[in-house]
């Protein structure tokens, strides 16, 4: 029987993060172990989804007040007094068909309404596209609100908002 829990990211958990991160860097941005330690620092919200004692991927998130220096969170503090900005989540393709991606979301969601936030912000790719995020997100009633070129024009993202 499969064991699946979702729990806050501690620091053994950063090697295997920093793996899952850099086996989808094309759709994410690079990380190191320093880099992943700012962001932890800097999230509200960063989970690990374990399933059977071994972590599957992670979720990880901040909110407005964060001291968080990106274009892409930048464009929905401009836009929004509160807000979820989702920085990045990444489920190990070796556990695909878990719906472990819905479970974490699915958190994310209940973690929101509990603390008062009204909106969810992310952004994926769409040059080069990333068709699997454009249709995860839009079950959960994310919509584009802009656009915007990143990396020196080598991806342009569409940037997405939830109400819940």
């Amino acid at each position: 029987m499969t064991t699946i829990n979702i729990r806050r990211t501690e620091a053994l958990d950063y090697p295997k993060i920093i793996q899952l991160n850099e086996n989808a860097v094309q759709h994410t941005s690079t990380m190191d172990l320093n880099r992943l330690a700012e962001l932890d620092a800097l999230s509200n919200y960063h989970k690990v989804i374990v399933v059977d004692d071994a972590v599957a991927g992670f979720l990880l998130a901040m909110r407005e007040s964060a001291a968080y220096v990106n274009d892409n969170f930048g464009f929905f503090a401009s836009r929004y007094d509160t807000f979820l900005y989702i920085d990045r989540i990444v489920i190990d393709a070796g556990y695909a068909g878990l719906k472990l991606g819905t479970l974490l979301y699915n958190n994310l969601f209940d973690y929101a309404r509990n603390n008062g936030v009204s909106v969810l912000t992310c952004e994926y790719n769409i040059e080069p596209p990333n068709e699997p995020s454009r249709q995860f997100h839009d079950k959960y009633g994310f919509k584009e609100i802009g656009t915007q070129w990143l990396d020196a024009g080598k991806k342009r993202v569409s940037l997405q908002a939830a109400l819940i």
